[in-house]
C-alpha cells in the first residue's frame, strides 16, 4: 500500500520560495505508471492541481503557475519536491502530494499547512 508523507516548513515569507517534499514508500517514483502530483487547497477554497512529476521524469505544471512551479525527484531517496516561487499571503493553503494518473489524484498524502506572511 503507497504512502505520502509531505514535509516542509509551515511558514514562509512573502515573496520567498516555498519548498516541500512528499516521501513515497511503497511503489516506486521510478518506475511507477502513475504521476506525482501537487495539489493545495486554500482556506474556504477548492482544491487545485498544482503539477506533476511523470515515471519518465517529466514534469507537467498549471498553467496559472508555470514559470512559478518547479517539481523534482530523487529517485534514489524516493521522493519528490516542489518548488514555488515569489509566493503571496494568498497562497497560504494546505498543501498535499498524491499518486494518480496524470492529473486524477488517487492517493493522498495527509496534507501540510503552509502559512505565507512576515
Amino acid at each position: 500500500q503507497v504512502q505520502l508523507q509531505e514535509s516542509g516548513p509551515g511558514l514562509v515569507k512573502p515573496s520567498q520560495v516555498l519548498s516541500l517534499t512528499c516521501s513515497v514508500s511503497g511503489d516506486s517514483i521510478a518506475t511507477s505508471y502513475h504521476a506525482w502530483s501537487w495539489i493545495r487547497q486554500p482556506p474556504g477554497k477548492g482544491l487545485e492541481w498544482m503539477g506533476a512529476i511523470a515515471s519518465d521524469g517529466n514534469t507537467y505544471y498549471s498553467p496559472s503557475l508555470k514559470g512559478r512551479t518547479s517539481i523534482s525527484r530523487d529517485t534514489s531517496k524516493n521522493y519528490f519536491s516542489l518548488q514555488l516561487s515569489s509566493v503571496t499571503p494568498e497562497e497560504t493553503a494546505v498543501y498535499y502530494c498524491a499518486r494518480g494518473i496524470m492529473a486524477t489524484p488517487i492517493d493522498w498524502g495527509q496534507g501540510t499547512k503552509v502559512t505565507v506572511s512576515s
